[in-house]
């Protein structure tokens, strides 16, 4: 089966990793946080895209996100990736590449695996021992999650209203999920991403003839 990433169609969701280039630093204090998250809302407005759930760490990002036909994924994330890095090297009067080669994807099946991507996602924190709870990590989607913030560029996503019918409900049971252990499912997890399609068998095989199709020739007269 080609490779997921590669594939761009309409109303897709994808897991994006954006990593520092040998694992240096990309985010040295909080101006370069902001400023990170100021290019995403640009971004955002220009191609439409829903920002699901986010995480930024010193020397990487972790991005879930859905786009639109007028948006492609590689459009999205090389002028998100370019932009922050010209502003970065110009701050610190930095030479050479920032970001280690392209970014990273994997195709998200939303109603079984969005949920569980986001929880992943929001843990980087806990894993790399920066906090003992996600809500202390300033740099993540997690407390529009958990306590009901606004913050500007997360947008909620439909499958997250399972938790419960009113907000406090889904908030506490939120919580309870991303601090519970999920050991085995965290692995599979894993083992899905370095495949590059976060789904069931259906699904693949979904993704596999959107690929195909959308490598057909276009129907129509042949420019002259």
């Amino acid at each position: 089966m080609p490779r997921a990433a590669r594939m761009v169609a309409p109303n897709m969701v994808y897991h994006v990793i954006s990593r520092g280039n040998d694992r240096q630093w990309v985010f040295n204090d909080r101006e370069d946080f902001e400023r990170y998250i100021e290019i995403c809302k640009r971004y955002k407005d220009r191609y439409g895209f829903r920002l699901y759930h986010w995480v930024l760490m010193s020397n990487h990002v972790h991005l879930v996100m859905e786009t639109k036909e007028e948006g492609p994924l590689c459009k999205i994330m090389q002028g998100i990736n370019l932009s922050y890095a010209l502003w970065f090297s110009r701050k610190n009067r930095k030479v050479g590449h920032l970001w280690q080669d392209r970014f990273k994807s994997a195709l998200i099946e939303k109603e079984s695996y969005l949920l569980e991507c986001g929880r992943y996602v929001e843990r980087n924190p806990l894993r790399a021992g920066l906090v003992e709870d996600p809500k202390n990590y300033p740099w993540t989607s997690y407390r529009v999650y958990a306590y009901g913030e606004h913050d500007g560029i997360t947008d909620k996503h439909d499958v997250y209203e399972s938790f419960g019918k009113k907000p406090f409900q889904r908030e506490r049971a939120y919580r309870d999920y991303v601090l519970s252990r999920r050991d085995r499912e965290e692995q599979e997890l894993r083992v899905k991403m370095g495949r590059g399609v976060l789904g069931g068998g259906d699904f693949g095989e979904l993704i596999e003839k959107q690929i195909i199709e959308s490598q057909r020739p276009k129907r129509g007269r042949p420019r002259k």
